[in-house]
Order: C-alpha cells, then sequence, then structure tokens
C-alpha cells in the first residue's frame, strides 16, 4: 500500500523531503523512481536538511555515490549511468546499506535483483511544470504523521 502525496512546487518537494529525512533511523535505505526531471534530487536536498546535513547536495551522477555527515551519514547514490545489473554489482552498493546511516538511492529500478529485503519506495510522477505526486511506500508515511 502507497499514499499520494502531491507537492505543488519544488520548495514543497524539499519540505516533504525534510520531514522524511526527520523520520528516517540508522540503515534505512529509500528507494526513488521517476523520469528523468521529476524532483529526485530536489527531494533529497530536503532528506539531507532533515537529517542535519549542512552541505549542499547534488547528484552524484558522474561518481555515482555522495556521502555527506548529518545527525546520520547519508550515502546518496544515483544509478542513471550505470546499463546492467553486473555495474551496479560492481560498485559495491550493499556495503553502504548497514553502515549506520542513510542510503537514498536514485534510479533504484536498475538495483533489480539487489535490492535489499526492506526499503522504504517512493515514486515520483510529474504532474505539470511544477507538480508533482509522490507515491510514498506505507511504511515511510506512516512515520510523517
Amino acid at each position: 500500500m502507497v499514499t499520494e502525496i502531491i507537492s505543488g512546487s519544488a520548495e514543497e518537494t524539499v519540505e516533504l523531503g525534510k520531514k522524511i529525512g526527520e523520520s528516517l533511523r540508522p540503515n534505512d535505505i529509500v528507494c526513488l523512481t521517476g523520469d528523468l526531471g521529476a524532483g529526485k534530487t530536489t527531494l533529497i536536498q530536503g532528506i539531507a536538511e532533515g537529517l542535519g546535513v549542512k552541505d549542499y547536495v547534488t547528484s552524484p551522477t558522474f561518481i555515482l555515490i555522495n556521502e555527506y555527515q548529518g545527525n546520520l551519514p547519508l550515502f546518496h547514490v544515483d544509478l542513471y549511468r550505470l546499463n546492467d545489473v553486473s555495474e551496479v554489482e560492481d560498485l559495491g552498493i550493499e556495503e553502504y546499506f548497514t553502515r549506520d546511516g542513510v542510503c537514498v538511492i536514485e534510479w533504484a529500478e536498475k538495483l533489480e535483483g539487489l535490492k535489499p529485503k526492506y526499503f522504504h519506495e517512493i515514486k515520483i510522477e510529474v504532474l505539470s511544470e511544477n507538480e508533482r505526486k509522490l507515491c510514498v511506500s506505507s511504511e515511510l508515511a506512516a512515520r510523517l504523521k
């Protein structure tokens, strides 16, 4: 089951991300999916803020993983450039799942069989130039209440 949340602007998406970040716990994994430009990195900027990260968060498209320090470490993974699951395996992404931080993965559909047993999922759909529909997995959505 999922909860649908409508965001009317990038600012609202950041605010939602902040609430999500404040609710996350050590070893939580958040898998994000959505088209290019849907707002995945914008949401992660809010998550980082909610985790107390002071650095400006950018998408690690070319370096694949950025680490940030906050109340919990944030491991921001971007799988956009990877072509198949073997490249994801070579990245060693599973080691970030148990490092007592929060792992947020953009383009998580590329994980295929490597998805961990327990994870939170957020699907972002573009509704208009500014509006987004975020489908948030029920356990994570319950933490936001």
